[in-house]
């Protein structure tokens, strides 16, 4: 599936009473620095197979939306839509949104408070929709299932548990295919469907399972939000708890001075009495760094995957590259954790531009800013950099990745 025709729908219009009472709106609760929105969002803004992304969100939180949101805004992530009153409403209205928008053949439908859905499993939804109308993970229910009486602790029978799943999200969709069955269901007016899946079996869909994991789990009450709290610590302190790895990666690279009127570091173009030549706009920060997230990952370096003897990429804005290198990462499953750059040279002076540079990079990675470094050193006008002859650059960069991978 072509990146640019899969969309993704975020139900956050609910207001989640159980987990609300102590610790506020669930889906804005903060978990190690960023809320569980931004995380549920940011493993499909970095994804490579998704093109926009739609928050759906309840009338009164346009302020926590924005506030939690801005550390992974980017230009995937789409203005949200406000939800209506059921969780099946606010899926329709953000699947008309995506439907507004218009270039996408697919949608995927998550709930906010799933924070950690991974890159392997938005993957394996995706592919699945190859083969049929619609696709969801899932796990298979294992335990014995008993049935109480109404209104009492009593048993009144054993449920057979073959062949019984535990729905999970994203759910994967045509976006033609389920938005006529979300505008069937409301125009009949039922509104007791559980998920989408259901809606879409209610219009003859064929949904088949993609195997779910048990980290993917949502958070409906306290004991939940003290799950997360416990996961989460286990991915950023000890990564093999959940089967991760942290891997570090670096990057250097080196651009000589040419005649022109700026330069271009980070992405950010900086006046200068010249240029930097280049075969792409030889912005040598960014190229630093995407080879040290290639590195990272093992992947290749830029010359690998834009070799500068193909005239395509002759003048080429370098975000591309560094898209495509946070795109590797997210294709493994992985997350990118923190990236540090270093600009060495004499001239320009890179401080005034610092937060730009800094805000352009955590924009392309969507990460939040805290996680980007940028700093300047020179040489003490010795070597080639001392004697303004061109720019250098090196850089890091941290990502975690699952440890069979």
């Amino acid at each position: 599936m072509h990146a640019a025709h899969v969309a993704v729908v975020i139900v956050a219009a609910g207001r989640g009473s159980r987990a609300a009472s102590a610790r506020g709106v669930k889906q804005y609760v903060d978990l190690g620095g960023e809320t569980v929105l931004a995380r549920a969002a940011s493993a499909f803004l970095v994804h490579p197979a998704v093109g926009r992304v739609q928050v759906v969100i309840h009338r009164d939180d346009a302020e926590l939306y924005h506030a939690a949101m801005a550390s992974v805004a980017c230009r995937k992530l789409a203005p949200p839509v406000t939800g209506g009153e059921t969780r099946q409403e606010s899926v329709r209205l953000g699947l008309e949104a995506i439907e507004r928008a218009g270039g996408f053949d697919a949608v995927l439908i998550h709930d906010a408070a799933r924070p950690f859905i991974t890159g392997d499993q938005i993957s394996a939804v995706i592919r699945a929709l190859g083969n049929a109308d619609g696709a969801i993970l899932a796990i298979p229910v294992v335990d014995t299932l008993k049935r109480a009486e109404a209104g009492r602790d009593v048993i009144v029978a054993t449920v057979p548990r073959a062949g019984l799943w535990r729905a999970q999200t994203p759910q994967g969709f045509s976006l033609d295919a389920i938005l006529a069955a979300h505008r069937a269901a409301a125009a009949s007016g039922r509104e007791d469907f559980t998920d989408d899946a259901s809606i879409a079996e209610a219009a003859g869909l064929d949904v088949v399972f993609v195997a779910g994991e048990e980290g993917n789990f949502k958070i409906t009450d306290l004991s939940d939000l003290a799950r997360a709290e416990q996961e989460l610590s286990g991915m950023t302190h000890g990564f093999e708890s959940r089967g991760f790895e942290q891997r570090t990666g670096t990057g250097f690279d080196v651009h000589a001075f040419a005649e022109g009127d700026h330069v271009v570091l980070c992405g950010i173009a900086i006046p200068f009495e010249k240029a930097l030549s280049g075969h792409s706009d030889a912005d040598v920060a960014m190229h630093a760094l995407t080879d040290a997230l290639y590195g990272a990952i093992a992947d290749g370096d830029i010359g690998f995957h834009f070799p500068p003897s193909e005239p395509r990429w002759k003048g080429a804005a370098s975000a591309m590259f560094l898209e495509h290198a946070r795109d590797r990462v997210a294709a493994r499953g992985g997350r990118i954790v923190n990236v540090d750059v270093t600009i060495i040279c004499e001239a320009p002076k890179v401080g005034p531009h610092r937060d730009a540079m800094r805000a352009r990079l955590a924009e392309i990675l969507a990460l939040d800013v805290g996680r980007v470094a940028v700093k300047a050193t020179t040489t003490e006008q010795l070597g080639f950099a001392g004697r303004r002859e061109g720019i250098a650059a090196m850089a890091s960069a941290t990502v975690a990745l699952p440890g069979d991978t």
